[in-house]
């Protein structure tokens, strides 16, 4: 189980040592560090914390029992689910199929889905960014996202620069020619 435990409730290794359990009484959530030199040594916990914090963990890692027969679906690749709680992105994240429904409720409203090359560019940059946010927080920011970098192109995609244009060789009206 990996799980950030903080606490404010700090002792003296000897005062620990003194009387455990009425140091977890008086420990705030029933979380404890316990301090040797200035430097934390243990942290203890209440059994009522540890059940807390053990519940957290089964509730993250519940898979539903759910299941669908294969033959629904033809050649889709397998979804990843979505985690529980926050996290840092990953690659191989999706918004929801609704996608654009839940982002005009949210205010933004796109007229077209979301490119591959969008997401791509969202996915990379908040992977190195490394921030932790909740999946309804991670696409209300791609939805933000692919509306400014819409609105900033004029709502034209980008023009790519290795594309070679083609000539116009038609003459327009009213052009002399001289």
């Amino acid at each position: 189980m990996s799980v950030k435990i903080l606490t404010s409730t700090l002792i003296g290794l000897d005062a620990f040592r003194q009387d455990p359990r009425q140091a977890l009484q008086q420990a705030e959530n029933g979380t404890l560090a316990v301090l040797d030199n200035y430097a934390p040594v243990l942290y203890a916990v209440t059994p009522e914390r540890l059940a807390h914090l053990l519940a957290l963990e089964a509730a993250t890692q519940h898979r539903s029992d759910v299941t669908l027969d294969d033959s629904l679906y033809d050649d889709l690749p397998a979804a990843l689910p979505t985690p529980a709680g926050k996290f840092a992105m990953y690659a191989g994240w999706q918004p929801d199929a609704d996608f654009q429904r839940q982002a005009a409720i949210w205010g933004v409203a796109l007229s077209e889905p979301v490119t591959p090359a969008e997401l791509a560019a969202f996915v990379a940059y908040w992977q190195a960014e490394g921030r932790l946010f909740h999946h309804v927080q991670w696409q209300q920011k791609l939805a933000r996202s692919v509306q400014m970098n819409r609105a900033a192109s004029g709502g034209q995609p980008k023009r790519d620069i290795t594309q070679i244009s083609n000539t116009d060789y038609n003459i327009p009206d009213g052009f002399r020619g001289e």
